[in-house]
């Protein structure tokens, strides 16, 4: 169905619930924003700014946001809704997606106010704010988009104020910089993505997804080339090997919040957004078979290449940034064969791959705010001076690893059945052996927590509230979905297949 401007009718934009009421969220984030973050005069102290309630309203605004779109769907009363001939589409599953990158963005910025509180950011905070919301609310259009068009003006949404972010600390060479590749890989990544949507639209005459999926085949070259230039951006923007080298470096430079955002949200995101697209519109037989086969190398160089070179990394940011490359195939993993059971193992293990990476950023966080420290050798004796962070950030390197009874060795095991189900036992073993492969360089921070020793470790120190709020979500996380298996059988009920 096809909209003219005289027949549009504008009512339908209030099915566009979470987006509109994302949008109100942020209005009011920067309207307090101007009335509380007032700039001090010349020769005025900052702290006075220390004292401003912008975080609290915040975080108080987005809770209730939150709340108020989940519990339509606890209550079993969600409804497909499909808006302006299907460019906007929402599920039940898509309403868990969101609320899942919801509590994320919650736990960032409960972490992010110790760095906020700053001298040189005080001022910054509500733009802090107001950015990353924009940001989410590029991934709402991503997830709910049913059209091509939708899609890429939610990508480019989420992906633009996220260069702000990554280049927050404009002062810092090391941010400037990462800011700087960021920017030129996006706008690299993006104009493959647009040209593949192009060739796409030109050998099809649609942007549907669900059109696309009647029109599309595989024995047109230039739909191959479409479809090839297609995963190529969308593998820059999950950093799946080989498109993944702006990764380390950008996840180095920009702020450590900034990194476990872009780790957690951004890549869990566009993870289940290709599944949808790769369903719903490149889902024929026959070219199924062609993005599974390409998906099935991808996933093997992108889990073997991460894994070998965190093995070699000191530090701790590049560290991460490899483990989650990694985890970034394990997610795709999930896409394999296209199936139900593949979205609800996808999904799972984001919330659980949430949990555990906020939780191991939030540890390196306080640390680095604390001490200065951020290289693996810095964390030697940590168990002595900080018994209890030390701990926490064992419980998330567990789950990340896959050792149980934590929640990160049940999310493997869904996503490998998920997999083996859907005919590919020896990708399932080829995960398998790098899963041992990762459980040794998680440990190598036990190791250096627990056994090594330091002349000068880090000194004790008590970590700001926020931190500790973010640090017991994160711990419940890990321990409560690793013994709970009604989350996994929920998603499952809700799945969108």
């Amino acid at each position: 169905m096809d909209y003219s401007l005289s027949s549009l009718d504008y009512s339908q934009f209030l099915n566009m619930r979470e987006e509109l009421s994302l949008m109100l969220v942020i209005l009011l984030v920067f309207v307090a924003d101007l009335f509380l973050c007032k700039e001090p005069k010349d020769g005025e102290s900052l702290s006075a700014q220390k004292k401003s309630p912008i975080a609290w309203v915040t975080l108080t605004l987005f809770t209730v946001h939150t709340l108020i779109n989940l519990l339509p769907c606890l209550n079993g009363s969600m409804d497909t809704i499909s808006a302006f001939g299907g460019m906007y589409q929402h599920t039940a599953m898509m309403t868990v997606v969101k609320s899942v990158l919801n509590v994320g963005t919650l736990v960032v910025f409960l972490m992010a106010g110790g760095w906020l509180n700053r001298e040189e950011n005080r001022v910054k905070r509500g733009e802090f704010y107001t950015i990353t919301l924009f940001t989410l609310l590029g991934m709402y259009f991503m997830i709910s988009s049913g059209h091509f068009l939708m899609f890429f003006i939610g990508l480019e949404m989420a992906s633009v104020p996220m260069a702000a972010l990554v280049a927050f600390d404009k002062y810092r060479y090391e941010s400037a910089e990462a800011g700087a590749k960021f920017v030129l890989l996006a706008i690299f990544s993006s104009g493959l993505l647009l040209y593949g949507i192009s060739l796409i639209y030109g050998a099809t005459g649609t942007l549907y997804f669900e059109r696309l999926r009647l029109a599309f085949s595989a024995d047109s070259l230039i739909n191959l080339i479409g479809l090839t230039f297609f995963l190529t951006g969308m593998g820059f923007k999950i950093s799946l090997v080989p498109f993944h080298l702006w990764t380390a470096d950008t996840y180095q430079g920009a702020p450590t919040v900034v990194t476990s955002y872009l780790s957690v949200i951004s890549k869990g995101s566009a993870a289940f957004v290709l599944f949808t697209v790769l369903v719903k519109a490149f889902g024929a037989d026959d070219l199924a078979v062609e993005w599974n086969r390409a998906l099935f190398w991808i996933i093997i160089v992108t889990i073997t290449v991460a894994n070998l070179f965190a093995i070699q990394q000191q530090n701790l940011k590049r560290f991460m940034a490899f483990s989650a490359i990694s985890q970034a195939g394990y997610l795709v993993l999930g896409i394999m064969g296209g199936t139900a059971q593949g979205q609800t193992a996808l999904v799972y293990y984001l919330l659980v791959y949430m949990a555990a990476n906020l939780g191991a950023f939030a540890v390196i966080n306080v640390i680095e705010q604390q001490s200065g420290k951020i290289r693996i050798d810095d964390y030697d004796g940590l168990y002595n001076t900080n018994p209890k962070l030390s701990f926490l950030m064992t419980l998330c390197l567990f789950s990340l690893a896959g050792i149980p009874p934590f929640a990160g060795m049940f999310s493997k095991f869904f996503i490998f059945m998920a997999a083996f189900n859907a005919g590919y036992p020896w990708l399932v073993l080829i995960a398998l052996i790098n899963t041992v492969l990762s459980l040794y360089y998680y440990l190598l921070i036990v190791k250096a927590m627990y056994i090594k020793t330091n002349a000068s470790p880090i000194a004790t120190f008590r970590s700001d509230n926020g931190t500790r709020a973010a640090l017991v979500i994160c711990t419940l996380g890990v321990v409560l979905f690793g013994i709970m298996g009604v989350c996994y059988s929920y998603i499952d009920s809700l799945s969108i297949l």
